[in-house]
């Protein structure tokens, strides 16, 4: 009897062992691509407060509250304004129904527009063209940011009054008070110069990083004692004692701060030496 002959296992062509294989790619679904938008800030709702910035407090001050207009950015075009009652929007392209007027008034230079008034805030706030002209709203958050920057300003220009040498303290001074300055000892120029720097912190530090302050002094004080002699139309410098001139000063310029500019020149450099060995 036969034997059954079993059917083996399919091996493949012969040389399909030199045919290399190739990895069927697999696609990647696209990811979404995540729109993002931008928030636009949004209406706080508060109440607010509005002042006039004048210095006079009128009893009663009326604004406008019709006949304006606001230019609106993303429309291109000029939207007329009114202050209404009954409307929900102070623009008038967008009112609908009647429209009852309502006077806008500042008393003893102040307005105060309670939280549901949102309409008449967003017309002073946002639109009016009369804001931060003749009226301004109170800012506490920036007042209060304001009034810091004020005070860190009075701190650095009292740190560097207290610790100015003499010299540079008369010049800061001189242009503050004048020739008073030689009268005075060096504690009344040290307390008039804090009460400055308290009083004007920023015209301080301005003047103390100026070289021509330190050297328009000089020149006053070579003019004061006699070395250097200043014409009387102000127009010429000379030695005092043989009055020989040593520089004309230019059309409309100020005799000591042309002097000052002079003496950074290599004859004004010879001429400051000299002087400052007289005044020592």
């Amino acid at each position: 009897m036969a034997k059954k002959q079993t059917k083996a296992p399919y091996q493949g062509d012969p040389g399909d062992e030199h045919i290399e294989k190739v990895a069927t790619p697999v696609m990647e679904t696209p990811k979404p691509k995540i729109k993002v938008e931008l928030k636009k800030p949004t209406w706080e709702i508060k109440d607010r407060v509005y002042y006039l910035k004048s210095d006079k407090k009128p009893i009663s001050k009326l604004i406008k509250g019709s006949g304006i207009a606001f230019f609106d950015e993303e429309k291109g075009y000029e939207r007329e304004l009114k202050y209404t009652s009954n409307q929900k929007t102070p623009f008038v392209d967008e009112m609908v129904g009647d429209q009852r007027l309502e006077h806008i008034i500042f008393r003893n230079g102040a307005l105060a527009v309670p939280r549901n008034k949102v309409t008449l805030q967003k017309l002073l706030s946002l639109y009016h063209p009369l804001k931060d002209i003749i009226y301004e709203e109170h800012q506490p958050l920036q007042e209060a940011e304001d009034e810091v920057e004020i005070l860190e300003l009075e701190i650095d220009a009292l740190i560097a009054a207290k610790n100015l040498d003499i010299d540079m303290a008369e010049a800061v001074m001189r242009v503050e008070l004048g020739s008073k300055v030689t009268e005075m000892s060096s504690k009344e120029l040290k307390r008039d110069m804090l009460l400055y720097a308290k009083r004007n912190p920023e015209l301080f530090l301005e003047l103390i990083n100026d070289e021509n302050v330190v050297l328009r002094n000089f020149g006053i004080r070579a003019t004061e004692v006699g070395i250097l002699k200043l014409s009387s139309d102000q127009r010429t410098f000379t030695w005092g004692s043989n009055n020989r001139k040593l520089m004309n000063v230019p059309f409309d310029e100020h005799p000591y701060s042309a002097l000052a500019s002079w003496f950074k020149t290599d004859e004004g450099m010879e001429i400051y030496t000299n002087i400052e060995k007289q005044l020592k």
